[in-house]
């Protein structure tokens, strides 16, 4: 690859576009950015790329682990097909580096958000399948996730971070966690903020777009100083 690509032109090298796709330059247009330059967001194609994701997480899933029932496979692919799974698979192909954001989100360093990072995967992922078909949009996610649904396969019984909390917190007779979740930004963008406490005492925080996401990242974090 030339070193004299644009960041633009490379990502679309590594995901299988042409350098001149318009749709890829959509897909990494920030809403924030889009409503200072009145041009298109990224969103409708996140919305897509969310329903194409989970088919083909779930395709893989069903060929690849038979050996997994429906419930099993629903939980791996919930920890597969979530903010910080996908997030993580941005990171991995440097989309933050051709992302086009607003001054306010830039400012804010908001590219380091997960939230972002996953809606421009799914989008980007949308992109690929207009522009290439599902086949194309399937290889593409197995490609990025395959190792992400392979190591969630290998421990099926783990579950949701809400419920290996609760169970576990309730097991040590705590009683069940309680979340407290705050907002910031503007309402088309807002940041959500989890707080859980168990028995009173706060033991882990997380950050998301989503009330949903916020709480399952606070659960993970406070799975992992649970021994601290």
């Amino acid at each position: 690859m030339s070193l004299l690509l644009s960041p633009l032109d490379a990502l679309a090298e590594r995901v299988g576009l042409a350098r001149a796709s318009e749709l890829l330059a959509v897909a990494l247009t920030h809403s924030s950015y889009a409503a200072e330059h009145e041009c298109e967001s990224n969103e409708r194609l996140e919305f897509l790329g969310d329903a194409v994701v989970d088919l083909a997480v779930a395709d893989l899933i069903v060929t690849s682990y038979p050996q997994l029932n429906e419930g099993s496979g629903s939980s791996v692919r919930s920890r597969v097909v979530n903010e910080s799974s996908l997030a993580d698979a941005a990171t991995r192909l440097e989309l933050a580096s051709a992302m086009r954001i607003g001054r306010g989100v830039k400012k804010e360093h908001g590219l380091d958000r997960p939230s972002l990072l996953a809606d421009a995967f799914e989008a980007v992922v949308a992109a690929i399948y207009l522009e290439n078909g599902y086949d194309a949009a399937k290889s593409f996610i197995h490609e990025t996730l395959g190792e992400a649904v392979a190591d969630a396969a290998s421990r099926p019984g783990d579950g949701d971070p809400k419920t290996r909390l609760r169970q576990w917190s309730e097991a040590n007779g705590l009683g069940a966690p309680d979340y407290e979740v705050t907002s910031s930004g503007p309402s088309h963008d807002a940041t959500y903020t989890a707080l859980v406490r168990i028995a009173r005492r706060p033991v882990g925080t997380g950050e998301g777009r989503s009330k949903k996401s916020a709480e399952a990242r606070a659960a993970d974090d406070a799975w992992g100083r649970r021994d601290a």
